[in-house]
């Protein structure tokens, strides 16, 4: 797939910024900068979203690539399969989350986490009232919230992505273990 919207000169400023920090400029904020006002708005909140503590880094990381693997955002993925090893997160089960339904390296929370993730990025939705309230009581009303608005703000960014044709940059090649592709038989239907 190539961008369907070209990329945007950003300033100075920021473009050496972003390599000092990643190595590279992240195609998302080069696409979006063609209308800064928004770009520096979706920054702002996605620095937001990456302070919220109420639930542990490993639990929205690996929800966050549940739903980039559901929505094949490679992009989403591979940037948060680079952050895993960053936040030093579990490793081997990071790179089992395409495949997470088929793999034995998940705890039950963590496994609900995945498929609360899934539910909500359905479409429609397939979020079960057992599901959530299985989550809401071992995780309480703070980080329940805090959780489920963070998927949302993945589905977000994983479907913007895809839609502006925006694909992996080659982050998680970092990572000491490759990446488990998502079975096929995984894959959602597409629905009418």
């Amino acid at each position: 797939m190539t961008l369907r919207v070209p990329k945007a000169e950003l300033p100075t400023e920021l473009r050496d910024s972003m390599i000092e920090q990643l190595g590279s400029v992240p195609e998302p904020v080069e696409v979006l900068w063609h209308h800064p006002e928004l770009a520096k708005a979706n920054q702002e909140f996605s620095a937001q979203v990456g302070s919220w503590d109420a639930v542990p880094a490993d639990l929205k990381t690996f929800a966050h690539m549940a739903v980039a693997s559901y929505v094949g955002c490679s992009w989403c993925l591979d940037i948060n399969y680079f952050q895993a090893l960053n936040q030093n997160l579990d490793m081997t089960k990071a790179s089992q989350v395409p495949r997470w339904r088929q793999s034995d390296v998940f705890t039950p929370l963590e496994r609900d986490v995945l498929e609360y993730a899934e539910a909500m990025t359905s479409t429609p939705p397939t979020v079960t009232d057992e599901l959530h309230a299985g989550l809401l009581d071992r995780l309480g009303p703070k980080a329940m919230v805090e959780l489920t608005v963070y998927i949302g703000f993945a589905n977000f960014a994983a479907r913007c992505n895809t839609a502006m044709g925006i694909t992996s940059q080659g982050y998680s090649e970092a990572c000491g273990i490759p990446l488990a592709p998502r079975p096929d038989s995984a894959v959602p239907a597409p629905t009418a």
